[in-house]
């Protein structure tokens, strides 16, 4: 089999590791390791280590090393094996629940149901429903923590017993943070290890979660993306995820970004060009000059919002960058030579030498990026700072024509017409009017509001609570 005549070796402090060499796929003239987009590399290491001449065969391997960037005309599925399963809560509790009776099924059954297990690790991060019942002040952190616990004790202690009872199970409390932050701070190995028959293998961290945003964990190049409920409990039990082989977009940065613009600005640029695009159930792989201008944490932010332009994920290959940020997050210096040297010798490591080939190329010049916000629905809906006022008085008046409502834009604000008609129908005369305002109070301190006032309800999501950048720049606001 060609998982046999892969298997390879390296030394690591002193500890004799296993891995399956895909440059030993290339050599045999499988497929060419220079023209292979990063992404494919990692499925096709995926499929050969987990090759076992039933479920997945040596043809899974050849199929997906045969890759090309017009693939897209065939049609060809490949089982694909997450090496684990990232849930959060509204997700991931039915998903435990349906893990706790098939338990309890079995053990009707007069077997022994410490047999129901997870075959693959899965994490659990509670991290959707704590209420802010307090703020503005130091302890209200604990308070509603406290709070979270009382309204939901019945789950944590189901939870608490699952983690306990299930193998391969760990939960997450709540006040920990947002379920793709610890992925990528700490859950996200980039590349792991696992025991087999007294060997320690290592393989590229793989994924899939029950969250759309999963593809956050890209920018570490660890590939990953939300699947449903259902596919996710499969691979939870060992099976395979099958999927189509996938078209590869290459996205080829360029340039830096200019003062003043930030990564959130960056990633709504680029949603807005791959939109119009079009790469939904596609990979996007990001290469070029830009990459070294980009932090993880920036990375971070353009692979979260994938799902926002279409693309299964948003990839970015392990680079000298993915170490800087290994030895941040308090990985210890051996785990990192590991990861750098296994990425080297499995052709992983991005360093500029070489272009892979793509299914098509789009070019964004991060230079030309500027101070943005998106909506008022649709982060594709992207506009200029500069241009904000006149387009949202642009974007009102349309909403109230919709409504049967006359406006115009006077005095660098939107009026209304205020007519009527005469019992025979007659339009009598009407007058434009400024919008009518609405008296608030918050804190005890009186304000008025008007169409187009900007009032702030939250400006955190999960597509920057992983920048520290944008997130101070929030705190700031605040």
């Amino acid at each position: 089999m060609l998982k046999e005549s892969a298997e390879s070796s390296l030394s690591v402090a002193g500890k004799n590791i296993t891995y399956y060499s895909i440059g030993k796929l290339a050599a045999a003239g499988l497929f060419d390791s220079k023209s292979v987009p990063y992404s494919i590399k990692v499925l096709i290491e995926n499929i050969l280590r987990n090759v076992d001449g039933t479920i997945i065969t040596d043809q899974d391997v050849q199929n997906i090393a045969s890759w090309s960037p017009g693939i897209s005309e065939k049609d060809i599925e490949i089982p694909f094996k997450p090496s684990r399963v990232l849930m959060q809560d509204f997700t991931g509790v039915p998903a435990v629940v349906d893990l706790a009776a098939m338990r309890s099924a079995v053990s009707q059954m007069g077997k022994d149901p410490s047999k129901i297990n997870p075959l693959v690790p899965v994490d659990l991060i509670i991290d959707h429903s704590i209420q802010v019942d307090s703020s503005g002040s130091e302890a209200a952190f604990f308070f509603n923590i406290n709070k979270e616990f009382e309204r939901n004790q019945e789950r944590y202690a189901f939870l608490k017993w699952a983690q306990q009872t299930f193998s391969n199970l760990r939960v997450s409390p709540p006040g920990r943070g947002i379920c793709h932050q610890v992925n990528l701070e700490y859950l996200a190995k980039v590349v792991a290890m696992r025991d087999s028959n007294g060997r320690s293998i290592a393989f590229p961290d793989t994924l899939v979660g029950t969250d759309s945003h999963t593809p956050m964990v890209n920018s570490l190049g660890v590939l990953g993306w939300g699947v449903g409920g259902i596919e996710a409990e499969a691979v939870m039990l060992g099976q395979p995820y099958y999927m189509l082989v996938p078209e590869v977009i290459g996205v080829k940065l360029t340039g830096r970004l200019p003062r003043g613009a930030t990564a959130t600005d960056l990633v709504l640029s680029i949603t807005e060009k791959l939109r119009r695009h079009g790469v939904v159930g596609k990979f996007v792989e990001y290469f070029g000059s830009g990459l070294k201008e980009l932090s993880i944490p920036d990375r971070a932010t353009i692979a979260n919002m994938a799902p926002e332009y279409g693309a299964t994920a948003g990839f970015f290959p392990v680079d000298s960058e993915t170490l800087t940020y290994l030895r941040l997050t308090g990985k210890d210096e051996t785990y990192v030579k590991m990861v750098e040297e296994y990425c080297k010798l499995q052709g992983l490591f991005y360093d500029g030498t070489y272009q892979p080939k793509y299914s098509e190329i789009v070019e964004v010049n991060i230079g030309d990026v500027e101070p943005s916000i998106a909506g008022p629905a649709n982060p594709e809906d992207r506009i200029p700072l500069r241009e904000s006022r006149n387009k949202l008085l642009e974007i009102m008046s349309q909403h109230f024509k919709q409504k049967g409502l006359q406006t115009e834009v006077r005095n660098g604000g939107l009026w209304f017409y205020e007519g009527g008609a005469g019992s025979s129908g007659s339009q009598i005369v009407g007058r434009w009017v400024a919008p009518p305002n609405a008296k608030v109070k918050v804190n005890n301190e009186e304000t008025e509001l008007t169409h187009g006032a900007i009032v702030i309800s939250a400006i955190t999501s999960c597509t920057n609570t992983s920048n520290p950048t944008v997130m101070i720049g929030a705190g700031l606001l605040v």
